[in-house]
């Protein structure tokens, strides 16, 4: 856990330092209330490590650029978790008040323009990166507006909600990390594939926590799909929570089989990229 965690730490440095220049002082309390406030940083975790699997050795620190795109791909998520409690209107995100509950809506949307901002220019020195995070946000815009407009009724559907809510901005964190690197085009793929697979094992898993889970254990409001009527696994398909658990663990090992694909040489960051696949599906938060 102290190789995980060492890279964490200059992930969450690097972020700390991004967002202390965000000017006007109000807009830098609100982005690092959103930011700042806890996180499980899966997204930025899979960067930094397909970074390392894809360079073939264990480096003592991820490069810069890695550490940037991971950084830039954790601000894109939380921005998006902050459109999410307002469309959902939690007032709770990570133990905290979520931002729209803290601020209000408007000064909310400027925090996650704001963030967005600070994220595209960590990714702007690169052409490659700045296409690879465009087109997962293409695709999570697709998927958030599907699920508010025409929300899925069948499985399929719902896993391609899935893919576009969640697996396209894993698969985007997975490539940048692979692009820092220099890898080449098949194993970003490759990469990209295996994060994907663990961003929808990952949604499916949030909904079966959402169904089942604690509030207080889990950091947040439970029961929101059923109540905001939004489509879940177990909502969606009425399966059982143990059933979409199954379903989870197909996309697992479907991960597993595109993280070999990458060609990648046996290493510690490849190791726990296999972790990652394992556990994204048995978490408890």
């Amino acid at each position: 856990m102290e190789y995980l965690e060492r890279r964490r730490e200059r992930v969450e440095d690097r972020l700390e330092a991004v967002l202390a220049g965000v000017e006007p002082a109000a807009l830098r309390e609100q982005v690092e209330h959103v930011s700042l406030s806890g996180g499980k940083r899966v997204r930025p975790t899979v960067a930094v490590l397909a970074y390392e699997a894809a360079e073939g050795e264990v480096a003592p620190d991820a490069a810069d650029d890695a550490v940037d795109f991971a950084v830039g791909v954790e601000l894109v998520h939380n921005a998006s978790l902050v459109i999410d409690d307002i469309i959902d209107e939690s007032a709770v995100r990570r133990g905290v008040p979520a931002a729209h509950a803290e601020y209000g809506h408007g000064s909310a949307i400027i925090a996650s323009d704001g963030l967005l901002g600070e994220a595209f220019e960590l990714f702007s020195r690169d052409e490659r990166a700045m296409q690879t995070v465009a087109d997962a946000m293409v695709e999570l815009g697709e998927g958030e507006a599907t699920e508010l407009v025409a929300q899925p009724t069948t499985e399929t559907e719902y896993m391609d909600l899935a893919r576009r809510k969640t697996g396209a901005l894993f698969r985007a964190a997975a490539e940048l990390g692979a692009i820092a690197a220099d890898a080449d085009p098949e194993a970003i793929d490759a990469f990209g594939d295996y994060a994907e697979r663990v961003g929808v094992a990952f949604q499916i898993r949030d909904d079966v926590l959402d169904a089942t889970a604690d509030a207080e254990e889990l950091g947040k409001p439970t029961g929101q799909d059923a109540e905001m009527e939004r489509p879940s696994l177990v909502q969606v398909t009425d399966i059982t929570p143990e059933a979409a658990d199954e379903r989870a663990r197909a996309e697992s090992e479907a991960a597993l089989d595109a993280l070999a694909a990458t060609g990648a040489p046996e290493s510690q960051a490849l190791a726990y990229l296999r972790d990652l696949a394992e556990f994204v599906v048995v978490r408890e938060r």
